[in-house]
């Protein structure tokens, strides 16, 4: 069998992660029309169905989602080699990336040393901006945003779908004599980022009516949420990248399997009136690769 087209291989890979045709072209800056051929022609390469009729759109067949992960795989390995053997070294200058804290405590401060190995001679400066969807500061070369993915006058790219799921230190479980039902989280503190909003939603998921929230602790920044949670003081609604480190640790433990998924996301955000930076495209390229690789880690 011949190998299929990159092309047509980038087009799946994009259909999988936002689960639109339509968000898929737009990333990719081809019509909408043009992503559908290119999945039908792979369908037709391969010899299997990849896409299913769903209501009124469609969806990757099982088959086709374990397909489209291992080509996420493979796309990122060729990325992963274009770092390591195209311009590495060569590359000089200074880079400020703007991140949400969370991503940068839990997820960038792990990683940052490969990308200064990789360009030893880019400077790297990382912020934390005001608000999370924040795309707008002045001196920042690039955003990593949590939002809805709505900037009209920049160029947007996902990163990662956000699951969120109760997390509870190892320590409280047992205090509290278990938490063998949604309900009994009440058992301890809720432990709260911003607002109400994020309990209230997996609440209504499990399945637990007229839910009394308003008794937990509201923290302004998710390094608080999980430095309590970590310290015994109650149950918090953590995330797959701030809470990955900490379960396969065993400091926290996920109590329940019911995860839901977030209406917002994170994104890579540039503007688009500006020229283009070789040392961005380098970071960008590099993060996406390690973020497949920590994706496989965390959903096998």
């Amino acid at each position: 069998m011949r190998l299929p087209s990159t092309q047509a291989l980038r087009a799946l890979e994009a259909f999988a992660r936002y689960g639109t045709v339509w968000q898929a072209a737009t990333e990719l800056n081809i019509t909408r029309s043009a992503v559908s051929h290119q999945l039908r022609f792979l369908e037709q390469d391969l010899g299997f169905a990849l896409l299913q009729r769903a209501g009124k759109g469609v969806t990757l067949t099982p088959q086709g989602r374990r397909y489209a992960a291992d080509v996420r795989t493979a796309l990122a390995l060729l990325a992963d080699a274009a770092v390591q053997y195209g311009d590495r070294g060569l590359l000089q200058g200074a880079i400020t990336v703007s991140s949400t804290p969370g991503f940068a405590s839990f997820w960038l401060c792990t990683h940052v040393a490969e990308f200064k190995q990789l360009y030893p001679d880019v400077t790297l400066r990382i912020v934390t901006p005001p608000r999370l969807e924040d795309v707008e500061a002045s001196g920042v070369d690039a955003f990593i945003a949590y939002g809805d993915g709505d900037w009209p006058r920049h160029s947007v790219e996902l990163l990662s779908l956000v699951d969120f799921m109760p997390v509870c230190s190892p320590v409280l479980l047992n205090q509290v004599g278990g938490l063998n039902e949604p309900v009994d989280v009440f058992r301890s503190v809720l432990l709260h980022l911003d607002g109400l909003g994020d309990w209230l939603t997996w609440l209504a998921a499990a399945g637990v009516v007229a839910p009394r929230t308003d008794r937990g602790v509201i923290f302004s920044d998710m390094n608080l949420v999980l430095a309590a949670a970590l310290a015994g003081q109650g149950i918090a609604i953590g995330d797959n990248f701030a809470c990955h480190h900490a379960i396969e640790t065993g400091r926290l433990v996920r109590p329940f399997d019911l995860a839901i998924r977030a209406t917002r996301a994170y994104y890579f955000v540039t503007p688009r009136d500006r020229p283009g930076n070789p040392a961005i495209q380098a970071f960008a390229n590099w993060m996406k690769s390690r973020l497949v690789q920590t994706a496989t880690v965390m959903h096998p």
